[in-house]
């Protein structure tokens, strides 16, 4: 008889019922932590925050001329802030933003006035001018590898020996002769430096361009594939070479959207107060580089928004503007500004932290 016996068939035992295991590509966050993640968000509260302690610290700031002063303030600043955001989320910055708004302005002042042109050749070459000082930024920086640190330290000590020298050379003056009586003045200031009336309150036109600007860099960001090669550069631009984006134009053309922003800027100035002083502008790159920074953008590139900066820029203009109608000290607003940076980065590093956290 043989020994051998039949095979009986394997039954396959389910495994015990567990927790669902996932990667992180399939975690699902919650509506809250999806918010956060949000480059905005953290500005948004700390500008509510700081509007309820002003509305309370100074009560002239219920007045609706007082916040139309506010607003004006950080228009000048955010108009700046929006171009020099979206360089930072391209992986650079600029440090010659503040003195290339006055090189613009004594460009098309002296331009204007010692040739007897009408004002609007000025405005032309100065866009003309301040153009090429983001291109020469952009070019050298793609050229040579350097740091934006290095590259534009270097143009902030040219410009700043240029406005003082040229302007000493052609005037025998520090600041430029007065060209409200010439051509084209009064067209130029109506889109540069005008006023309308809301409400019984006078705004400046500066506040609508500035929503504009907001409005128009949120869309290129957020819906162009410009947008989508600004992100790429500053997340990896090793990266972003190998797949195809344009490397070299994109930093480039970021320097000169840079140089774009000091022009209008720039304009502001002459035409609102009909003169320019050579040595003005000095530091105020980093209050352009410190509203993107509030706003969401971080230094090492490739995360942050449109809207965030226009958030950060309201901080400062509220602040500036808050201490004084409060009766302080204004030497304090620097402090403020310390304050609200450091501030700034560790809710954006919490933020981030929470938001990728699994």
């Amino acid at each position: 008889m043989s020994m051998a016996r039949q095979a009986e068939p394997a039954v396959n035992t389910p495994p015990a019922p567990g927790p669902k295991q996932t990667d992180g590509r399939t975690v699902r966050r919650s509506p809250a932590l999806r918010l956060l993640a949000r480059p905005e968000v953290g500005v948004f509260l700390g500008a509510v925050a700081v509007v309820v302690f002003f509305l309370f610290a100074a009560p002239p700031v219920r007045d609706g001329s007082s916040m139309a002063n506010i607003l004006y303030q950080s228009s000048v600043i955010g108009i700046m802030a929006l171009p020099v955001a979206l360089l930072m989320i391209g992986g650079e910055f600029d440090l010659s933003a503040g003195v290339a708004v006055v090189a613009s302005a004594l460009t098309a002042s002296m331009l204007s006035y010692q040739l007897t042109l009408n004002v609007w050749m000025g405005v032309i070459v100065a866009l003309a001018v301040s153009l090429g000082i983001g291109a020469f930024n952009g070019w050298m920086l793609v050229r040579t590898g350097l740091p934006s640190f290095l590259v534009t330290l270097g143009t902030f000590l040219i410009l700043q020996g240029v406005n003082l020298a040229v302007t000493k050379l052609v005037t025998g003056n520090v600041a430029t002769d007065s060209i409200s009586d010439m051509d084209g003045f009064d067209q130029a200031k109506a889109i540069f430096a005008s006023g309308f009336e809301v409400a019984g309150v006078q705004v400046k036109i500066t506040v609508v361009w500035w929503l504009v600007f907001a409005a128009l860099a949120t869309w290129v960001l957020l819906r162009t594939k410009y947008g989508n090669w600004i992100f790429a550069v500053g997340g990896n631009q090793d990266s972003a070479r190998a797949v195809g984006v344009p490397v070299t134009f994109t930093k480039i053309s970021l320097f000169m959207l840079v140089g774009f922003g000091a022009w209008f800027v720039g304009m502001h100035n002459l035409f609102s107060f009909n003169t320019v002083q050579s040595g003005e502008g000095v530091g105020q790159e980093l209050i352009y580089i410190a509203a993107a920074v509030i706003g969401g953008c971080l230094l090492t590139g490739g995360h942050g928004s449109a809207i965030g900066p226009v958030f950060g820029a309201f901080m400062f203009g509220m602040v500036q503007q808050g201490i004084v109608y409060a009766g302080w000290n204004p030497d304090w607003f620097k402090a403020f500004l310390g304050v609200m940076l450091l501030g700034a980065v560790l809710i954006n590093l919490w933020v981030q932290r929470t938001a990728t956290r699994r």
